[in-house]
C-alpha cells in the first residue's frame, strides 16, 4: 500500500492510499473548523453548517444530493468534532469522481435557503433537547466543559439553544468564509484509488479557491473544576478527568495503554474490582483523548447514589496504586489491544482514509505505519507509570456528577487524597 501527497498551488492537500483487492472507495473532505475553532457568539456553528450542507447547493436539491450518491449504492454521511469538520462518501471505484463532485458540492455551494434553516435548526434543536435527555451523553459535555472553562475547547460542540436559535444566513456564510479555506482543506481517499485521477479531479473543483490566512485555534488550557447537577435519576453518573499529553507527545501512546490498562476492557484494573469483585457498577471505562495542543485521560461510571464515595475512593486508590505496580503483563496486554485496534481498523478504507487526513493535519506528513507500530512497541511499564504519576501528582482534576450525586466527595477530595 502507498501512500501520496500532493498540495495544490493554494495548500488544499490532497492524500491517497491504494489497498489491493478492493473495489471500493472512501473519501472526504476534513476541514479544519471544528467546535474549537468558533468564537464564543460561533458557538454550535460548526455543526449547524454539517447539517446545511446537505440541505442542498446551488445545482443539486436535498434530495438529488441522496439520490447521486445512493443509486450507485453509495454512502454519504458527516460529523463534527473539536478539531474537525468532516464530509465523506464511500462508493465502487468508478463512481470515486461522482463522489467528490458531491462532497465538492456541499461544501464550497450550499444554498443555505432560508428555509431549510429553520428546519434544520428545529433539528437540531430536538438533538440538543435529545442530548440533555441523555444523562450519558450531557455528562460528557459538562465534563468537557469543566476540564476547558470559559475556551473553545470546553463548549459543546452542538452548541446551547440560545445561540442556535439564532443563527441566519449570514452567520453560516461568515463562518465558512473564516474557516473553509484552502489551507484547511484536506481530501484523503483510501481503497480502490487512483491518486492521479483524485489529484486531477481536486483541482478541477478546488484550485480556484483563494487562500487566506488561516487563524490558528486558541490553545487549551487544563483548569479542571467540578460541575455537580442534582436529580432523582436512577443512577449516579460519575465522570473524571485529568490532563493527559497532545497528539505530538511520544507519550499519548503510554497514556493510550495507561488508559486501556486501567478501565479498557474487562481484564481492565477498574473492571475488574469495581464490577466484578465487588459489584458497584454495570459501566466503567476509561479512555485517553488527545488533541491537538492538550489532552484528557477520562474515567466514567454509573452507579448508585449511595455508593458514589466508595467508587470514586476505590477509583482513587486504583490510580495511586498503578503509579508502583502496574505490571509488565497489564502493559503488555495494553500494547497489545492498542496494536489490535489500529491494525484491524486498518483493514476498512474508511478508517485509513481518516487516519492519512488526521496525520496529516496534525504533522504535515503521514508517518509510516510502522512507525506508529514503533512507538506503540516502545511503550514500557516505566513510561506507562510515569504517566500515572504526573497525573496522580498534578493537583488538578475535574469531576461531573449527574444524578443522586449529593454524598459524592468533591472534585478537591478526590485530587487531595490522589497526591496523599
Amino acid at each position: 500500500m502507498t501512500v501520496e501527497l500532493h498540495r495544490l498551488a493554494n495548500g488544499v492537500r490532497v492524500v491517497t492510499e491504494h489497498m489491493p483487492g478492493l473495489q471500493s472507495a472512501s473519501l472526504g473532505i476534513w476541514i479544519a473548523a471544528g467546535g474549537r475553532h468558533e468564537r464564543a457568539e460561533q458557538n454550535g456553528i460548526a455543526h449547524f453548517l454539517e447539517h446545511m450542507a446537505f440541505k442542498g447547493t446551488g445545482t443539486r436539491s436535498a434530495l438529488q444530493i441522496a439520490e447521486a450518491i445512493e443509486d450507485v449504492g453509495g454512502y454519504i454521511n458527516a460529523y463534527t468534532s473539536r478539531e474537525m469538520t468532516t464530509f465523506y462518501a464511500r462508493v465502487l471505484a468508478e463512481h470515486t469522481d461522482l463522489a467528490l463532485d458531491v462532497l465538492s458540492d456541499i461544501v464550497l455551494n450550499p444554498a443555505f435557503d432560508s428555509g431549510e434553516i429553520e428546519i434544520e435548526r428545529h433539528v437540531i434543536l430536538q438533538e440538543i433537547g435529545q442530548v440533555l435527555d441523555t444523562p450519558d451523553d450531557i455528562i460528557f459535555d459538562w465534563l468537557q466543559e469543566t476540564a476547558f472553562p470559559d475556551q473553545p475547547l470546553g463548549r459543546p460542540i452542538l452548541g446551547p439553544a440560545s445561540r442556535v436559535e439564532r443563527f441566519g444566513r449570514k452567520d453560516l456564510s461568515g463562518f465558512v468564509g473564516e474557516r473553509y479555506l484552502p489551507g484547511n482543506l484536506i481530501i484523503a481517499a483510501a481503497g480502490a484509488v487512483d491518486h492521479d485521477a483524485i489529484v486531477r479531479a481536486t483541482e478541477a473543483r478546488f484550485a480556484h479557491l483563494s487562500p487566506g490566512p488561516v487563524a490558528e485555534a486558541e490553545p487549551g488550557r487544563f483548569l479542571g473544576g467540578e460541575t455537580r447537577v442534582e436529580k432523582g435519576l436512577e443512577q449516579a453518573h460519575v465522570a473524571l478527568a485529568f490532563e493527559s499529553p497532545e497528539y505530538r507527545d511520544d507519550a499519548v501512546y503510554s497514556a493510550q495503554a495507561f488508559s486501556i490498562a486501567m478501565g479498557g476492557g474487562m481484564s481492565s484494573r477498574l473492571f475488574q474490582e469495581a464490577r466484578e469483585k465487588r459489584g458497584l457498577c454495570y459501566t466503567i471505562f476509561a479512555q485517553a483523548s488527545p488533541y491537538s495542543d492538550s489532552g484528557l485521560l477520562t474515567i466514567y461510571a454509573g452507579t448508585s447514589g449511595e455508593e458514589t464515595p466508595e467508587l470514586l475512593a476505590l477509583t482513587v486508590d486504583e490510580l495511586r496504586r498503578s503509579v508502583d505496580d502496574l505490571s509488565e503483563a497489564e502493559v503488555a496486554r495494553a500494547r497489545s489491544q492498542l496494536k489490535a485496534g489500529l491494525l484491524m481498523g486498518l483493514e476498512q478504507p474508511a478508517s485509513r482514509a481518516e487516519r492519512l487526513a488526521k496525520l496529516l493535519s496534525i504533522w504535515d506528513r503521514v508517518p509510516l505505519i510502522e512507525e506508529t507500530i514503533e512507538k506503540v512497541d516502545s511503550v514500557s511499564v516505566q513510561s506507562v507509570r510515569e504517566v500515572a504519576g504526573d497525573l496522580v501528582s498534578a493537583g488538578a482534576g475535574a469531576l461531573a456528577l449527574y444524578g443522586p450525586v449529593a454524598a459524592a466527595p468533591t472534585v478537591q477530595e478526590v485530587t487531595d487524597k490522589l497526591a496523599a
